[in-house]
């Protein structure tokens, strides 16, 4: 008889089937449930209170177990929280047990210890996965014992899969229906289908993941993306320095500098590298208002690729999500940027002429510099009297000089300079 299980049926039972296992305790549909909880990702402080908070919802409802169905790299929390969810997993009313799935997940470093600390019967691995590379015990020994007993220095920096699952006191789960069925105190059934006699669940499963608030501040707290919101930020902000007001550059920048700062706040960081990520771009700052990459863009890029592999202790970045940045960093700021700033902000003035004379309007205080529009056109300039031009104020243009126009106010400046210099040939 093949042990199959289709989860998706069990989810429309809605009591315990005739044909369930006899001398059952009876239950009433709400307390016979399996909480099924989906734990993807670092094991961060938002992963951790949903954990915790998904196993004290179980033991209020009397449920007949937790499933945490993991793929996670390691934990993001001090050791002292996570020993709190380590006792809470082992104490707690309703079994708690691990499956390491779908294919292709892993439970590595901390999270490698939770599955260790459970009995045998109670965590299984699936197709494909693989667990291990636990590194230093962070659960006391005195009270958790030596995680995995014999094979605890083979696991410490190596990884198991399903072939060895027996070997290490894991059981061979291929799928998670696998697991379920089997899982201690959940009820089955006896179908036939096709000629074929299968198991189902009279158990309900009942699954949960991470609200959108929640799996928002989760995903934030993932090295990758922390470190692309980071870089992703302070290169808009760099952006938003050499065009003139507040645009979306600026907005987008500055929602990403906080989502990708919170990130870093959350996740194990070296202060060195922040701060080697920040000076890369302050070095790149320096060549783009030239227009010309020069030093300073290959000094940024040293401490951008520096500021990379220092940022994380403990955990790692996707060796593609570093090419991407380092590409896209090189690409902005040897092409984009200099095409950007010597298109907008050119020194030559033949062929402006036409601007000496025009009325505008001060964007922001010129005092002696600030912005101003020209024909609708942001402009930088600067005063070429003492009096400052304040923001909303109108504005005259007088002269070109270098990067900036030279503004004086509209009313009590100088008269128009072409009729200045015309004064000045008679």
């Amino acid at each position: 008889m093949a042990t199959i299980l289709t989860l998706a049926c069990a989810s429309v039972l809605g009591a315990p089937a005739a044909g369930a296992q006899e001398g059952d305790e009876e239950r009433t549909p709400e307390l016979d449930v399996v909480q099924l909880v989906e734990v993807s990702g670092l094991l961060d402080p938002v992963m951790v209170e949903f954990i915790s908070t998904e196993v004290e919802r179980a033991e209020d409802d009397g449920l007949v177990a937790v499933i945490l169905q993991m793929n996670s790299p390691g934990k993001a929390v001090p050791d002292d929280r996570f020993v709190d969810l380590a006792r809470q997993l082992r104490d707690s009313s309703v079994p708690v047990a691990i499956w390491v799935g779908p294919s292709g997940s892993q439970a590595r470093g901390a999270a490698a210890q939770l599955v260790g600390m459970l009995p045998p019967d109670r965590r299984a691995i699936s197709i494909g996965s693989r667990i291990g590379d636990t590194g230093r015990q962070i659960l006391p020994v005195d009270e958790f014992g030596v995680l995995w007993g014999d094979d605890a220095s083979r696991l410490e920096s190596t990884f198991v899969r399903r072939d060895d699952a027996a070997d290490v006191g894991l059981v061979d789960a291929p799928t998670l229906g696998d697991f379920y069925v089997e899982l201690d105190g959940v009820n089955t059934r006896e179908v036939s289908q096709g000629g074929e006699r299968r198991v189902e669940p009279v158990t309900q499963p009942r699954f949960v993941s991470l609200s959108i608030a929640e799996e928002l501040a989760h995903t934030v707290a993932s090295p990758n993306v922390a470190y692309l919101l980071l870089s992703i930020g302070l290169g808009l902000i760099v952006f938003e320095l050499f065009t003139a007001g507040i645009g979306i550059a600026g907005a987008v920048g500055a929602g990403s500098l906080v989502l990708g700062s919170y990130g870093l706040w959350v996740l194990p960081t070296r202060p060195i590298g922040i701060a080697l990520l920040v000076l890369s771009f302050l070095a790149f700052a320096v060549d783009v208002q030239t227009g010309v990459p020069r030093f300073w863009t290959g000094a940024g890029g040293l401490l951008f690729v520096a500021g990379t592999f220092l940022l994380y202790d403990g955990v790692s970045l996707s060796w593609i999500t570093m090419l991407v940045a380092f590409v896209a960093v090189a690409l902005t700021f040897l092409s984009g940027m200099p095409t950007m700033v010597r298109t907008r902000f050119s020194t030559p003035t033949i062929g402006r002429e036409w601007m000496i004379g025009e009325l505008g309007l001060a964007l922001s205080d010129v005092d002696p510099e600030g912005t101003v529009s020209i024909r609708s056109a942001p402009w930088r300039a600067q005063t070429n009297r003492a009096t400052p031009v304040a923001a909303g104020d109108r504005v005259k243009v007088v002269g070109i000089d270098g990067l900036l126009l030279e503004v004086e106010p509209e009313e009590g400046g100088a008269r128009d300079h072409r009729e200045r210099r015309g004064r000045s040939a008679d």
